[in-house]
Formats: structure tokens, sequence, C-alpha cells
């Protein structure tokens, strides 16, 4: 063999090693494709509406007080690093061996016609994503919230929808059933459920989650249900406490039996949201949006775009390339990439 044949076989194995498979095209023929699945809040700022010490310091603790005093309580002052709990503590590193937690501020007592306590936490996302899941891990002794409230947005925060209730009273708090069925003519109503005051607690504390589709009978045929397709679309994601307690009617308010100063707030260790990078099957990864390039979101909160393939184009790969009108675009499925193909010149000529 000569030296020329093994330079060139040389620089072809480099190349191909320098270049992995496009996960787009099998064989150069196109087929489905998807970014990977990622916890698309790991790392993303949270806006909440009430946090502890903003004000000043304060002293919260944990429910029961059934320990010592320095393990139950802590005082809570955004002045001081050591002794902040901003919400970057709810998308960082879920460490069990070092637990970080978002606290709100104190609460006052809740009485049956108080006014719900709204405190949120807003999450953007920079993108369309398809959510498959949305996680709360609550701090460990930490009350577990009766009332909350997720919503959606699929255009960047202008409008919000309704994704999932819970509460130990649906009807009262929230005007829906308790766990009410999914059919095939609401599949995109969001539901109301009281699971989330029996699941169990391990050492990490409570936690509540949200399965987008569970429920929902057209899941087992996602690809083609457009419906559900655009239920589990989100650009943003927001958690609403609207009740740490719930107290009845005629419930006699005993001022000795109310609940100990600062253990009314709410504590998060770790908000996840699982889930793919809205791409439709034309493409397998997301990157960052290029400087000047048209986007849409939250101001300091990084754009994402498709990195799109099978001659499509848009932020969410949603649309064919020019000229690349042949068939109308779809998305791709299973069993056809629905690739976008050229316009053969006479028929580019014929609809000038």
């Amino acid at each position: 063999m000569s030296l020329v044949l093994v330079a060139v076989l040389a620089a072809v194995a480099l190349a191909s090693a320098a270049s992995p498979p496009d996960p787009c095209y099998e064989d150069a023929r196109p087929r489905r494709c998807i970014p990977d699945f990622v916890n698309a809040a790991f790392g993303a700022a949270v806006v909440a509406s009430s946090a502890c010490g903003r004000r000043g310091p304060e002293k919260l603790c944990d429910p029961p007080l059934d320990q010592a005093p320095e393990n139950a309580c802590r005082v809570c002052d955004a002045a001081r690093s050591d002794r902040r709990h901003p919400s970057t503590h709810l998308t960082d590193l879920n460490n069990p061996n070092d637990i970080t937690c978002w606290r709100s501020a104190s609460l006052p007592p809740a009485s049956y016609d108080s006014p719900p306590d709204n405190v949120s936490l807003t999450l953007s996302l920079g993108k369309k994503y398809e959510l498959t899941y949305i996680s709360l891990q609550f701090c460990p002794k930490a009350a577990r919230p009766d009332s909350v409230a997720i919503y959606k947005s699929a255009d960047y925060g202008v409008t919000w929808q309704p994704f999932q209730f819970y509460s130990s009273q649906c009807r009262r708090v929230y005007g829906r059933p308790n766990k009410a069925t999914v059919t095939a003519a609401n599949e995109q109503e969001a539901r109301c459920s009281d699971s989330h005051r029996s699941s169990g607690e391990n050492s990490n504390g409570a936690r509540l989650a949200f399965s987008t589709l569970e429920g929902r009978p057209s899941a087992a045929n996602f690809d083609l249900s457009p419906v559900l397709q655009d239920w589990v679309t989100a650009t943003d994601v927001r958690v609403v406490f609207n009740r740490l307690h719930m107290v009845n009617e005629g419930d006699e308010v005993d001022s000795k039996k109310q609940a100990a100063p600062g253990t009314q707030h709410y504590a998060v260790s770790d908000f996840a949201v699982g889930g793919r990078c809205k791409c439709n099957g034309h493409a397998s990864r997301c990157i960052p949006m290029k400087e000047g390039e048209t986007s849409t979101g939250a101001p300091g909160v990084q754009q994402l775009a498709c990195d799109c393939r099978h001659n499509t184009a848009g932020r969410d790969c949603e649309r064919c390339k020019p000229f690349h009108f042949d068939r109308p675009w779809g998305r791709a499925t299973a069993r056809d990439a629905n690739e976008c193909k050229d316009l053969k010149p006479k028929e580019y000529v014929a609809n000038l």
C-alpha cells in the first residue's frame, strides 16, 4: 500500500472520528431525531415573589418544634451571604449531603376567609420545551403546602394556562373536582388532586411531582396527537403556593394554639422541570441563539434555538427552508421524517 493511500485513509478516519454521525440521518436517509432529555431548570434563574430576609433579619423555624432551637430555627438575612436562602438554591446541584433551600418570608396566621398567600416561583426556559414532569422537593422538616397551582406559558410569559392544581379541598380553593377523569374530549384541561398530601417523605423532605401525560388517553399515541403535543409545550413555568395550611369554616382560632412565629413559611430545596427542547423531530440539539437574531423571552435568560435538519427552519424547526416547499411541512414521526424537499425549477417558475 502506497504512502499516499495510507495518508488518505488516515485522514478519512480522522475526519470520521472528529465528526460523529448525525442522529437526524441514517445511511444518508433522514429520520426523526430529538434533543436529549434534560432538567431544563438546572442552573436557570427563578423569580420568587417572596424571599426571607429581604426586609431585614427574620427568624424562621421548622415545625414541629420538638428539636433543639438551634437546630429547628435559623435567622435569615439577605444582607449576609451565610444567612441567605435565595431562589438560586432551587436550581443548583441537588446534593442530598448538602441541601440548600429557598425560603419565603414568614406568612401571617391563616384564617378561613384570609386571602390566598399567592407566593410564586417563575421559571423561564429560554425556548419552547416539551415537558414530561415538574417536580418540587420540599426542605427536610419543612411544612408541606396544602394548596399549590402550576401554570405554563407557551408564548414567553404573555399568557398563562393552568397545568395542574393540588389541594386537600380542590373545589373550595380552585373550583374543580378532586381527581376528575380526563377524557379524549378534555385532554388539555388541568386537573386537581389531593394526592400530594398522602405522598411519603424521606430524609430529604416531601416531593410534589406532576407528570404532564399521566391519565391522558392519547398519551400512547403522542406522535399522532397535536392536542397533547400542544399541551406539553411550554416556554415558562410558574408555581403558585396558595395555602400552607387549610383552615375549616367554624374552626376557632386560639391564639395559644397558633403556629409559633416563623414556622409559617414555604421552603423548597429543588425545582426540576424534565423535558426536551421542542424541535418537532427535526433536530438533535438546541444551541444558543446568535447575537442579533430575533428572540422573544425574559431579559437575562439565555435564548435557545434548534439546530435544524431535514431542510427545516425556524426556532423550533416549525417550517420549511425557503424554496423547499415541494410538500407541506410536517412534524417528524417514527415512520416518516417528513423532510422538506426543494422545489423543482419548473415548479418554482410556475409559482412565481
